[in-house]
């Protein structure tokens, strides 16, 4: 078989359309030939064993995650440094708004698209 073949569902990308830096990451992938798996996580929260292997291979802590500028976050009282791991986690599920975005995932690897050319290292596996 010759010429570039699509890869599909190797790559998976937790998505906001809202948001001009998930758009951009998300056309990278697609100008890579990469046809992501595409997790609205807005609407489908990832479960908290999956935000803990999100953070795991992202290798950052929940706090890392964080959208600090959110209402959100002074409401969960997640300025209080005290917080455990899986307050902050359980935070992030409650209000799904909270999770730095986005966050493309392939394999044991995770990057943050912020920059959105972040999500080029993944590619070519450095």
């Amino acid at each position: 078989m010759t010429g570039t073949t699509q890869q599909t569902h190797q790559f998976t990308i937790y998505h906001n359309p809202r948001c001009s830096k998930s758009r951009q990451t998300l056309e990278l992938l697609q100008e890579n030939n990469i046809s992501p798996e595409i997790i609205l996580y807005l609407e489908h929260t990832p479960s908290k064993d999956e935000l803990k292997g999100i953070l795991e291979k992202l290798g950052i802590s929940a706090r890392d995650l964080l959208r600090k500028g959110e209402e959100e976050y002074k409401e969960h009282g997640l300025q209080n440094d005290s917080l455990s791991e899986d307050q902050v986690i359980d935070a992030m599920i409650v209000s799904p708004k909270l999770i730095e975005r986005p966050i493309v995932v392939e394999g044991d690897r995770a990057v943050l698209g912020r920059p959105p050319e972040n999500v080029l290292d993944l590619i070519s596996g450095k």
